[in-house]
């Protein structure tokens, strides 16, 4: 009975407990709920919108935004000089053609015309210049001088002789090609021209065996879409006929090169060094890389719509799977703390080469608190310098090329058309630095930024920007797109006593062409990762490029075919 009666004591006073645990549990249950609807979506939730921003207290020059996590107003000290590279004096570029190499009027046949449409915006255009000069001397043909792209994205309705100086062109290249201004007259006709097109990277033997034939028969042709469509891979004397062409022989026209040295100068006027941005975050660049940086839909939305434009593209269905394959650009604000965590202070001057930047000033924001002294074209020159060139997008782009060419340090932040033709200019000029972020790996590094010192972050973005600071041998020759790497035009002028950050190679003092079975030092995780844009025509880049013939090894370099996506038209990439 006693058992009995404290169990009915336990009972009763459990049973008044009830509706208090009961009105407990009703209360979490509707915190939760209330929490899961205010939250927002897990798409939505993009690291860049989880990680607080950098904030700057203007009396310290501090950051305050995570409280273990502050910017030293100098930088991290990298132990290195900022603004040179190691081991550039050892190199110097070499492009003189071989005694082997014949004069153009002992090669050149007559009645073999070669014309060229060019395709793209100023640098893409570049690079067909550039080549269509070396098909003509394949072909043992005459060129005419190639004809610029006006009808695509740029809308520019500048011909060849507006932008570069066409004379010294011609000139310049007469002992290797002879080039003419228009097809003479035939019978006092005008030639009728046969237009066709050649596949991307088409070989030496490509062209004799796909236009050579066509060429003996109709005796004048026009190559059309002409963009990367020689190999990367030739005979030595062909390559530094590329170097010739594309860093002596293209020069840009009086106005353009005057204008572009003044605004060198003021920039020079402003600080002893400056480091050139290619920022590359308009609109368009981020709807084709297919990224998303935390927008909502809005971003979403904006972006999807440019996307659609180019209806090859594929339907992104992991935004954030292209993040971690390092093939999206970098926000303004990570290109910032990447310089910062490499040395480069508060102080420093920026001039930063740039279209409109996707959410304009909000965006930039934060580039301009870690760098205040932030410039551009637009706010070192006055409205009325640039009228002359504002309407012709080329002209403008050129103006940011001269500045990013001298500048002390060069920044990319995509691996497109300016950025590779401006890494292999100053490869050949010397070795000046040449910055592209390690994409793949600063990914992680900026998704844990939160969590980490700013000690252990910039030790952990110097570790993995080895390799991809320009530094000599950082890439074995051979590697990647010719113009960005031309590694037969550069030559080795003393042995390295001292060994870089990027564990150079030891070469003789032979031509790096002779060393093509090195291993690479670069990390080549997202070397291969070039932004290329739709070619309206697919079909064209999936034929054989040696008509039959056996497999050649330019086929199967890493940037020429993507594993991972098809060959695309880089129409906007510059």
């Amino acid at each position: 009975m006693a058992f009995q009666r404290r169990r009915n004591h336990y009972y009763h006073r459990f049973r008044f407990l009830i509706p208090f645990i009961s009105a407990i549990s009703a209360g979490l249950l509707l915190f939760f709920a209330l929490l899961s609807f205010l939250a927002p979506s897990p798409n939505d939730s993009h690291h860049h919108r989880l990680i607080p921003p950098v904030q700057f207290n203007a009396a310290s020059d501090v950051a305050i935004g995570v409280s273990h996590f502050r910017v030293p107003r100098n930088g991290a000290r990298s132990g290195r000089d900022l603004w040179t590279s190691r081991n550039a004096k050892f190199y110097s570029g070499c492009s003189n053609a071989s005694n082997k190499f014949l004069k153009a009027n002992a090669i050149t046949h007559p009645n073999r015309y070669l014309l060229i449409a060019t395709s793209g915006g100023l640098n893409q255009q570049r690079t067909g210049i550039t080549d269509a000069v070396v098909a003509a001397r394949i072909l043992n043909a005459t060129l005419v001088v190639p004809k610029l792209d006006q009808k695509s994205f740029w809308r520019d309705s500048s011909n060849f002789s507006e932008i570069f100086d066409v004379d010294w062109f011609v000139s310049f290249l007469s002992k290797d090609v002879k080039i003419i201004h228009q097809l003479p007259k035939r019978g006092g006709k005008t030639w009728n021209t046969h237009s066709m097109r050649v596949p991307r990277k088409c070989s030496e033997r490509c062209y004799q065996n796909r236009v050579l034939p066509v060429l003996l028969k109709r005796h004048a042709i026009q190559l059309s879409k002409f963009d990367y469509r020689l190999a990367n891979k030739l005979e030595t004397d062909l390559q530094k006929l590329r170097c010739r062409v594309n860093y002596h022989a293209l020069k840009f026209t009086d106005p353009i090169q005057k204008m572009g040295e003044k605004l060198v100068n003021r920039m020079r006027a402003k600080s002893n060094h400056y480091i050139a941005l290619h920022l590359r975050y308009e609109p368009d660049m981020l709807a084709f890389s297919g990224c998303y940086y935390g927008g909502g839909e809005k971003e979403r939305r904006e972006l999807g719509a440019i996307r659609r434009r180019w209806k090859t593209l594929h339907q992104v269905n992991n935004p954030d799977k292209e993040r971690r394959h390092g093939k999206c650009p970098l926000t303004p604000e990570e290109v910032g703390l990447m310089l910062r965590a490499l040395g480069y202070g508060q102080d420093v001057h920026i001039y930063v080469a740039s279209g409109e930047v996707y959410g304009g000033e909000e965006t930039l924001a934060p580039l301009k608190a870690l760098f205040p002294n932030f410039h551009s074209k637009e706010t070192i020159a006055s409205k009325a310098e640039l009228d002359k060139f504002s309407s012709y997008s080329s002209r403008m782009a050129a103006l940011d090329f001269i500045v990013c060419d001298e500048s002390d340090v060069f920044v990319t932040n995509n691996n497109g058309n300016m950025a590779r033709i401006l890494a292999g200019r100053r490869r050949y000029f010397g070795h000046k630095p040449t910055i592209r972020p390690n994409a793949k790996k600063l990914y992680r590094l900026f998704l844990n930024r939160p969590n980490m010192t700013w000690g252990a972050f910039s030790s952990r973005v110097r570790t993995y920007q080895r390799g991809f600071m320009g530094e000599p041998n950082e890439v074995r020759p051979g590697r990647g797109e010719f113009h960005e790497n031309p590694s037969p035009c550069i030559c080795e002028v003393a042995k390295p006593h001292v060994k870089s950050d990027s564990g150079p190679r030891k070469y003789g003092k032979s031509d790096l062409t002779s060393r093509r079975d090195e291993p690479s030092t670069v990390d080549d995780q997202n070397n291969d990762y070039e932004p290329e844009w739709p070619d309206s025509e697919e079909e064209e880049d999936q034929v054989d490029f040696q008509d039959k013939g056996p497999l050649n090894a330019t086929n199967l370099e890493y940037d020429a075919i993507n594993s991972e996506e098809p060959e695309l038209e880089e129409m906007l990439s510059d």
